[in-house]
């Protein structure tokens, strides 16, 4: 048996699969494999967002789908980006979708699959710059993501030559903990962070997540924390509540 990292959201239900879409999704423009859900009107921000291990696009979608529903972020288009499929040596070396590498749960930093991590960042950087091609600022693009997801959000809008728009982080932490500092960049230290984890949470662990943001904290980085008593390694309606005040304050729209 092996463990998934991963997590289906829904604004009204949890599920443990991916839920059909309620839109027509495209699976192309970029350059990645992803699921985009384009702007409904005059296109001029964008959210990347990064599921967890074991999990693929379709598993967030539903963020989207609500925020349609109840026509929030309408100018925003959303991308879903699939992780490549990779052997995780935690799971036995089974093939799953993954964004790294991971040798221990129960150390998450322990030995920190750099490669496998930079080269999925370079692979959401090739997306935002297709964005910034398309005529989005840089300031308007937030790259965020659930689990492993929201690892590689936090690495790629920290070393990010563009002071992007934001990063969201749910249930994560830190990674490369003993280079990161030397790793951020100008315009890394200036982005904004929101960060929330559940305090049951038994795969990242809660510790994890708040030493992760007090350490940005400390390096002078502007971090919204939110926690959650009763959650475990999910999501809930508070905490995605909480992202979406978040969001307008970062987009205005």
């Amino acid at each position: 048996m092996y463990m998934k990292l991963g997590g289906t959201y829904n604004y009204l239900l949890f599920l443990g699969r991916p839920l059909q879409p309620q839109f027509n999704l495209l699976t192309n423009m970029t350059s990645a494999a992803a699921i985009v859900v384009p702007a409904a009107t005059k296109h001029t921000a964008t959210l990347i967002f990064m599921h967890g291990l074991g999990d693929t696009g379709y598993g967030w979608t539903s963020i989207s789908e609500n925020f349609r529903l109840r026509r929030k972020f309408n100018e925003v288009a959303f991308i879903f980006p699939h992780a490549p499929i990779i052997p995780v040596t935690c799971n036995m070396g089974v093939r799953m979708p993954g964004w790294y590498d991971i040798e221990d749960f129960g150390h998450l930093n322990a030995a920190d699959d750099e490669a496998g991590m930079i080269n999925s960042v370079s692979a959401i950087n090739k997306i935002i710059g297709e964005q910034i091609d398309k005529g989005i600022a840089p300031e308007r693009v937030i790259v965020g993501g659930f689990s492993q997801g929201s690892v590689i959000a936090l690495l790629t809008g920290l070393t990010s030559e563009r002071q992007l728009g934001g990063i969201i982080a749910l249930s994560s932490y830190l990674p490369l903990r003993d280079k990161i500092a030397h790793m951020i960049t100008n315009a890394g230290k200036k982005t904004p962070i929101f960060m929330a984890h559940g305090k049951r949470d038994g795969v990242v662990r809660y510790n994890w997540g708040e030493k992760s943001k007090d350490a940005l904290v400390d390096m002078g980085l502007d971090v919204t924390w939110k926690a959650y008593d009763d959650l475990e390694h999910s999501a809930t309606p508070a905490e995605i509540n909480d992202m979406e005040q978040w969001m307008d304050q970062r987009l205005n729209v």
